[in-house]
């Protein structure tokens, strides 16, 4: 069967020479006469080819006579080229937002109806998250809850160097947020530490990212769970609804905060586990949410629990953290 002349799939990858080389792969140890017969090309190309090809380290000659030439394995050599050309690709897919978003701008007096965009792919989203953070001179403002787009916790770095270039961060989490195990140690009370002012609600009434002010970012979940499509929301009504229900939300969240009471009612110290118990409390969690997210088993949880509502006056986990915030201990 002749080979085909023209045009090979790994011309994508910048191998000119793509169909003499899957000739050497599915024909080795053959000899340049063999591939002028199989590929129906002429012996100049033929011979140009498999020079440029060994000069590459995509085939090599095999020693002894006739000079016979095999391909280099597929997964060592075409491999690493598809994973940069991938890496190429999405840098464009990344400028390409970038110019998009540029062109909206500068048109958007024109067209009132682009204060609206849709932002397709997690990759693409979480970089116009990157960018909205990265942009923000003054504020964030968030609501923290599943989905998420990216393990939480792995946006902490980027987070502490915009607190440090002076910019304020406002977030409230989702008592399920707070509830994933380690989460409240290894992530939201260091991001307290450094300066972010965080609250914590029942429940959330979507995933929100606010930049001082003039955008924002609303992943939109799909069925299967996952943050697939965003909304991106510049300057109007919209804008000003989502403001108006971040400080709605804020005012009815409690605070999370490292700081703690002295000294219990009864004019006991106040053990050291009360900062960390009084937030989760507040959000209303259960004791095996408590125990999963502090780390605990449940029968220390639920010790360490009924001291504190017993010394608050509280008949439910939710009263208790109230109490705790009206007594000013949050």
């Amino acid at each position: 069967m002749a080979y085909r002349r023209h045009g090979s799939p790994l011309d994508a990858i910048g191998i000119e020479d793509g169909s003499v080389y899957e000739l050497l792969v599915a024909h080795p140890r053959s000899t340049s006469g063999e591939l002028v017969e199989r590929a129906g090309l002429g012996a100049g190309h033929v011979g140009a080819a498999l020079s440029r090809l060994c000069s590459a380290g995509l085939a090599h000659r095999v020693p002894g006579q006739p000079a016979r030439y095999t391909a280099s394995a597929p997964n060592v050599v075409i491999e690493p080229l598809v994973e940069d050309r991938e890496r190429d690709v999405r840098a464009a897919r990344s400028e390409l937002e970038r110019l998009t978003t540029l062109y909206r701008d500068a048109t958007r007096v024109a067209h009132p109806a682009e204060l609206i965009e849709v932002v397709t792919g997690t990759e693409n989203i979480h970089a116009r998250v990157r960018r909205v953070q990265h942009e923000a001179r003054e504020e964030i403002l968030g609501f923290d809850r599943a989905p998420y787009l990216k393990p939480p916790g792995e946006n902490l770095p980027s987070e502490e160097q915009r607190l440090r270039d002076g910019v304020r961060y406002r977030v409230i989490y989702d008592r399920d947020a707070v509830a994933i195990p380690g989460r409240l140690e290894g992530d939201i009370l260091p991001a307290v530490t450094r300066g972010e002012q965080a609250r914590v609600r029942e429940e959330l009434p979507m995933k929100l990212f606010l930049g001082d002010r003039r955008v924002a970012v609303i992943p939109i979940s799909s069925a299967h769970g996952t943050a697939d499509a965003a909304y991106v929301v510049h300057p109007c009504a919209l804008l000003d609804a989502l403001l108006a229900l971040f400080e709605a939300e804020w005012e009815r969240a409690v605070p999370i905060t490292r700081a703690g009471p002295e000294t219990m009612p009864d004019g006991d110290p106040v053990p050291p586990y009360a900062a960390d118990l009084l937030p989760l409390l507040a959000a209303g969690q259960t004791d095996e949410r408590i125990a999963r997210s502090l780390g605990l088993s449940q029968r220390t949880t639920q010790r360490r629990v009924q001291r504190l509502m017993t010394e608050l006056g509280a008949s439910t986990r939710f009263q208790a953290g109230m109490a705790a915030g009206a007594r000013g201990w949050l």
